[in-house]
C-alpha cells in the first residue's frame, strides 16, 4: 500500500512582496498570493487528501483553505508550529535592504579602522557598505547554523521539523492517509532534505516555489 505527502508552500504575503523578514509574523496573501494558492489547488484537485496539517499563521491557513475547497474528504485539520516558518528574531519586519543598509554600515565602520579607506571615492565607499551589507544578509540567510540575534538557524528549524516528520509517519501508517502539508519556505527546506536525502549545502540553495507543490510516497 502506498501513502502519499503533498506538501506545499504558502502563495506570496505582503512582506514577501516587499522582501522583508516575516518569520513568524503574520502577513496575509497579496492577489497574486491567492492566485498561486488556487494553482497549488488546481494541481492537487484530483488527488486523495484525509488530512491536513497548518501553522497558525494566515497565510499557512488561507493557502490550506484555497487547496481544500477541492476536497470534501478531508474532515480535519490539525495547526501544528513545528512547521512554522523560520524565527528571524530581532530582524521580523526589516525589508532586506533595510537590514544591508544597517550593517553593512556597521561592518563598513569596523573595516574602515582597520584598513583605513580615506583613498576611495564616495560611491566607492557607498559600494563597499552596499557589499559588505549583503554579504551580511547573506550569511544570516544562507548559513545552516547561524541564527539571528534572537531568532532561530537551520539547523533549529529542521530539529523541530524532524520531530514533526517523525510523528506524521507514525500517524500515517497508523491511519493509512494521505496528508497535505501547508508550510513555509524555511521549514520546507528540512523536509526536502529528508525525503529526497540532500546535503546541507544542497538543502541551502533550494528556493521554494509559491505556486507548486512536492509529492512523497510512504509504502507501507
Amino acid at each position: 500500500m502506498k501513502l502519499h505527502i503533498y506538501l506545499f508552500r504558502h502563495g506570496q504575503s505582503y512582506f514577501n512582496r516587499a522582501h522583508k523578514f516575516t518569520g513568524w509574523k503574520d502577513s496575509n496573501l497579496t492577489v497574486l498570493g491567492i492566485k498561486q494558492a488556487r494553482k497549488v489547488a488546481r494541481k492537487l484537485k484530483n488527488k486523495q487528501i484525509d488530512l491536513a496539517y497548518q501553522s497558525h499563521l494566515s497565510r499557512s491557513k488561507r493557502t490550506l483553505q484555497e487547496v481544500l475547497k477541492f476536497h470534501p474528504e478531508c474532515k480535519k485539520i490539525i495547526t501544528d508550529d513545528r512547521i512554522i516558518e523560520r524565527s528571524y528574531g530581532k530582524l521580523q519586519g526589516y525589508s532586506h535592504s533595510q537590514y544591508s543598509q544597517k550593517f553593512g554600515l556597521k561592518d563598513y565602520q569596523v573595516f574602515y579602522r582597520w584598513h583605513k579607506n580615506d583613498h576611495l571615492t564616495a560611491q566607492e565607499r557607498k559600494l563597499l557598505r552596499d557589499k559588505l551589507g549583503e554579504e551580511e544578509l547573506q550569511i544570516i540567510r544562507r548559513s545552516y547554523d547561524v541564527k539571528p540575534p534572537q531568532g532561530e538557524s537551520i539547523k533549529m528549524v529542521e530539529k523541530r521539523v524532524l520531530l514533526f516528520i517523525k510523528d506524521l509517519l507514525k500517524k500515517m501508517k497508523k491511519e493509512k492517509i494521505n496528508v497535505a502539508i501547508s508550510a513555509h519556505g524555511n521549514s520546507m527546506r528540512p523536509f526536502l532534505r529528508y525525503f529526497e536525502k540532500l546535503s546541507i549545502t544542497q538543502m541551502m540553495k533550494l528556493e521554494n516555489p509559491f505556486d507548486d507543490y512536492f509529492e512523497y510516497t510512504i509504502k507501507v
